[in-house]
C-alpha cells in the first residue's frame, strides 16, 4: 500500500516498523549518506522504499514538524514522493559518570519512494553514468 498508492497521503509510521524493514538499520542496506542523515533501502511486502534516518536528533520538534509539513505539500511528477515520517522518543537507561540515568533518545525518520537508478546528484557529479 505505502509504496504503490500514488494518491495516498504521507502517514505517521511506527519506529518499530522502520527498524524491521531496514533490518534494524543494517549497514548492508545503506544507499546514501550525508551530513545529517543516512538513507537505507527498505523492503515492504509490496515494494521497496527509502528510509532517511536523521542524525541531527537535537532538531526541535517544531523544526521537524515544519519539514514534514513542507514535504507533505510537495507533489510533482519530477520530485521523489514523500510517503511518511516517524518522530519517536524513547527512554533509554545508560551509565553516566558511574550512575545509571534515564535519557530520552529521539528518532526522526522520513520515508520516500525508492528510485532504483540512484539520485540526480550522482549523475551530475559523475559517480553514475547515464544509461544512453
Amino acid at each position: 500500500y505505502l509504496a504503490h498508492d500514488e494518491d495516498a497521503e504521507p502517514i505517521a509510521l511506527p519506529f518499530q516498523l522502520l527498524e524491521k524493514i531496514t533490518d534494524y538499520f543494517s549497514h548492508e542496506l545503506i544507499i546514501g549518506r550525508g551530513g545529517f542523515a543516512v538513507v537505507y533501502k527498505a523492503v515492504l511486502d509490496n515494494g521497496i522504499v527509502a528510509v532517511k534516518k536523521l542524525s541531527n536528533t537535537h532538531m526541535y520538534e517544531e523544526q521537524f514538524q515544519g519539514e514534514v509539513q513542507c514535504l507533505m505539500k510537495v507533489k510533482h511528477k519530477n520530485i521523489v514522493r514523500f510517503l511518511g515520517y516517524c518522530a519517536d522518543t524513547q527512554g533509554n537507561i545508560s551509565d553516566y559518570k558511574g550512575k545509571m540515568v534515564m535519557a530520552d533518545v529521539q528518532q526522526r525518520l522520513l520515508c520516500f519512494e525508492y528510485l532504483p537508478k540512484g539520485s540526480l546528484d550522482g549523475y551530475i557529479t559523475g559517480r553514475f553514468m547515464f544509461p544512453f
